[in-house]
């Protein structure tokens, strides 16, 4: 589990995305990993968390509506902002830099300038704690543009 208050950014330019090869071979089936304790996640409130998985971490942004738990891609598909830094309205999250809406249960945009869905990842909640479905696939593809520090 990880808090998100510290991050090194990382160049989208200088990773190398992965190639259709190794997404082909890559599997879809999820394995749920814990992310993070059902109460740092407010009703209303979104936040970034780090996956950890066998495959590599990954950021996503984890909000609540109406009592149930969301797992988002973290950047808007618009121009990258975060989405962890946008709020959560009756219809979706919105991004803070110009606006854009997206459903929370599909990705789908609802309101522009985004006119791409943003990935939406399965949720289970279990003994108090915010479980997110990840295949290896979902990490190859969705991979971090900004990672946590290693643990000093």
């Amino acid at each position: 589990m990880s808090t998100p208050e510290k991050t090194v950014t990382v160049n989208p330019q200088s990773v190398t995305p992965p190639s259709e090869q190794e997404l082909a071979a890559a599997g879809t089936e999820c394995a749920f990993v814990r992310i993070c304790r059902a109460g740092q996640v407010p009703d209303g409130y979104v936040r970034r968390f780090y996956a950890e998985t066998e495959h590599g971490q990954m950021e996503l942004a984890v909000a609540r509506l109406d009592g149930k738990a969301y797992a988002t891609s973290n950047y808007c598909t618009h121009l990258d902002c975060l989405l962890s830094s946008g709020k959560l309205q009756d219809d979706g999250i919105r991004c803070s830099c110009h606006n854009s809406v997206f459903d929370l249960e599909t990705g789908e945009p609802i309101q522009p300038p985004a006119t791409e869905a943003i990935r939406t990842y399965p949720v289970r909640e279990e003994d108090g704690q915010v479980l997110v479905g990840l295949s290896h696939r979902d990490v190859l593809e969705g991979g971090p543009r900004r990672r946590r520090p290693p643990s000093a």
